[in-house]
């Protein structure tokens, strides 16, 4: 496998923050160690970060991972580990797990996915079986994969409060589906432990929460090493009753872009920056890059035509958008092979266990890199996030990664606060 190496050449401030991130390495692993005592980390996840030379941060946080096949094999144990700590503290008791994926049974990328979850958890020493709730998947189905793998379905089934599959009845359930349209009945009030729980889904979970908790989390840290928070954490502005299709609410989105490009551009000018400030609008819910625009007025979102309207209206499953978080344009200074490049960082439990880079040859350093249909070829990291070079330079590959995994475990941190208060998924309208 191709991994890539860094194309940077870094001064100023973001070497200031590594720097200070490789100083302080004891001080910052013995106040995880002290959070995680505080806090049950998710069972896993993914962050997009940007790193724009002045800045490292975290724009999205995804609670149902879908790119394990895109990490280097060669932390493969490392993910096995964090697998079984997790099960430790979470579910000692387990032996048969039911992984549950998405139901797009025709996109290979992701069935590599599964495949690759379930190699971890299998090594991590579990009977893994794979239950689809795709209607379609009516008896066991056998999905041949383009790496030469071969992914088993089965229909998951219900017996009283239980849920498995013909003659495997599971001790736990991992999700792999984000729940984006509601929580099934089929796994309503079930006994088993459901991983990660049902409200960490995205018919209940909103960016605004998570980023709220970030800002708590990431104020800490800053303190904790002596920054100013901002240089790890993105401005976020929270705009809901809105409709892309009758413009209702465009004149309120629009107050919004404006102060936080107002509010952007006072930062740059306090830390010397001579940029252009831009903004990600989003929607505040679900995954796949869909609802999102960028943009560097406020009047780009006003008058939007009718593709871009329809664009901001719906995400995955249909679901209208109502309610964007609107967040600080962080652009990207990193390139592998002259495209656009930002990483995203894979964490199991509380370790980190890998990341890529996602590349995109027909985007700019200021635009969204996951969209649907774009192309990106995902590259593994070339060293682990995990174990810095305390004796190199602070933005050789090892301590690069060591900050990227820093960051992104703050991120992790924040979504442990939020799902410690999110709403319980009774008290929420479910799917039927």
């Amino acid at each position: 496998m191709s991994v890539p190496h860094l194309v940077t050449a870094l001064t100023g401030p973001l070497l200031d923050l590594e720097h200070k991130i490789l100083a302080a390495q004891p001080d910052i692993e013995h106040w995880f160690r002290n959070q995680w005592q505080e806090h049950t980390p998710p069972f896993y996840g993914s962050v997009d970060l940007r790193n724009a030379g002045y800045k490292l941060a975290p724009v999205d946080m995804n609670l149902f991972p879908g790119g394990f096949n895109n990490l280097n094999p060669d932390f493969h144990p490392l993910a096995v580990q964090a697998a079984m700590s997790a099960l430790e503290d979470l579910c000692p008791s387990a032996r048969r797990l039911l992984l549950i994926p998405e139901n797009h049974t025709r996109n290979q990328f992701y069935l590599q996915n599964v495949a690759a979850l379930a190699k971890i958890l299998r090594q991590a020493g579990l009977n893994v079986r794979i239950g689809s709730l795709n209607p379609e998947i009516t008896g066991p189905t056998t999905l041949e994969l383009p790496d030469g793998q071969a992914l088993t379905l089965e229909p998951v089934k219900r017996h009283g409060s239980r849920i498995g599959l013909d003659g495997f009845d599971p001790c736990a359930v991992l999700l792999n589906n984000d729940l984006s349209g509601g929580v099934p009945p089929l796994l309503q009030h079930v006994d088993q432990q459901v991983l990660p729980p049902l409200r960490a889904g995205w018919y209940a979970r909103r960016k605004t929460e998570h980023f709220a908790a970030y800002n708590q989390v990431a104020g800490d840290f800053a303190k904790l090493i002596g920054i100013d928070p901002w240089v790890i954490n993105p401005y976020f502005d929270h705009v809901d009753a809105l409709d892309f299709h009758s413009r209702e609410g465009e004149d309120r989105l629009a107050a919004s872009v404006t102060a936080m490009l107002e509010r952007t551009r006072r930062k740059y000018a306090e830390h010397g920056i001579d940029e252009a400030p831009y903004v990600i609008v989003k929607a505040n819910a679900g995954t796949y890059g869909m609802g999102v625009m960028s943009v560097k007025s406020a009047d780009e979102v006003i008058g939007l035509n009718r593709k871009q309207r329809n664009k901001m209206s719906v995400v995955k499953e249909g679901l209208e958008v109502h309610d964007v978080i609107v967040q600080e344009g962080v652009p990207t200074f990193e390139t592998v092979d002259a495209a656009v490049a930002e990483p995203v960082i894979y964490m199991l439990d509380r370790f980190v266990v890998g990341g890529f880079y996602r590349v995109h040859t027909g985007r700019g350093s200021d635009e969204n890199l996951n969209a649907p249909g774009m192309h990106f070829v995902p590259l593994a990291f070339a060293s682990p996030c995990s174990t810095p070079d305390c004796d190199g330079a602070p933005d050789s590959e090892p301590n690069r990664f060591y900050s990227y995994g820093v960051v992104a475990r703050l991120a992790l941190l924040a979504a442990s606060l939020e799902l410690e208060t999110a709403q319980a998924p009774e008290a929420v309208a479910l799917a039927v």
